[in-house]
């Protein structure tokens, strides 16, 4: 019998890592015997192996923006793929430009792709990615059917959330976001809406400590990315049935745990909530009340 979750693989907001940190974003979503990775930013290979599943067995990319932290591994990925056995195009459906990125790694790559091509006959590299653009509307993966709707992630203007919908289940992913009121609708009695969120109490920790020297950072953050509170008003208004917390920024700051996150989104709501951590599973089949 096929499981029905979520794993979040990379629960950081941002591109950075230190020692100790989690790793950035990238979630898969395992529905009606489909597995759709969504974003794959750094660490995405290890977190997939993790959760127990092979790389080749992966049925769908989704990159939702073009933001290193959400697609800087996807050529890697493909190659230790490929590597441990994919022969097959997988659909990578993301924005215009990701080929652009797509044809890059292969130039960078070319002595080693070259390579095993000749020496160990392993099957033609390039259309292992079959890259798609994608856009505001619905469309099917398999037996799912994915809509999108365009976020609010300024500067990017291509920056996208992901509701999947199967048989008895459906999952809602915001992406990256600013608090828009389209959500809503767009979330409306999910079964679990993965949301990004930011705690406004940290950020000037964060700013202090990457030290760009002006309030630049600062800006995108706070035009850019959710107050967790103002993600527990959306998910309340939509009605859905569990909450997870994604993107956590900060999320290596001693001083907020998960007590902050919690005491912050729980002001506007009080269902099940999950605070997101690299490898968490979500199961879509039981009803866990956190």
């Amino acid at each position: 019998m096929h499981k029905n979750q979520v794993v979040l693989l990379g629960t950081k907001g941002g591109p950075a890592i230190r020692p100790g940190t989690r790793m950035p974003t990238s979630i898969l979503v395992q529905l009606d015997g489909q597995t759709i990775l969504v974003d794959a930013g750094l660490g995405v290979s290890r977190g997939i192996c993790d959760a127990g599943v092979a790389l080749t067995d992966l049925d769908a990319i989704v990159i939702t923006h073009l933001h290193s932290d959400h697609y800087l591994e996807l050529g890697a990925l493909f190659h230790t793929a490929w590597t441990a056995g994919l022969n097959r195009p997988i659909p990578v459906i993301g924005p215009l430009g990701l080929d652009r990125y797509w044809a890059s790694f292969q130039q960078a790559m070319e002595f080693d792709i070259s390579l095993r091509l000749r020496d160990e006959g392993r099957p033609d590299f390039a259309p292992l990615a079959n890259i798609q653009v994608i856009e505001p509307g619905q469309m099917q993966l398999g037996p799912l059917t994915m809509d999108v709707l365009r976020n609010a992630h300024p500067p990017i203007e291509d920056s996208f959330a992901l509701r999947l919908t199967g048989q008895d289940h459906c999952v809602v992913l915001s992406g990256d976001t600013a608090p828009i009121p389209e959500m809503v609708d767009f979330a409306k009695d999910a079964d679990l809406l993965v949301h990004e969120a930011m705690l406004s109490a940290g950020i000037d920790a964060l700013c202090a400590r990457v030290g760009n020297g002006d309030d630049r950072l600062r800006h995108h953050l706070e035009r850019s990315h959710s107050p967790a509170d103002q993600v527990g008003r959306i998910a309340t208004q939509a009605g859905v049935k569990r909450l997870a917390l994604n993107h956590l920024v900060p999320c290596d700051d001693p001083d907020f745990t998960e007590t902050d996150w919690r005491a912050e989104t729980c002001r506007e709501w009080s269902g099940p909530l999950f605070i997101g951590t690299d490898g968490l599973t979500i199961s879509l089949d039981q009803k866990e009340t956190l």
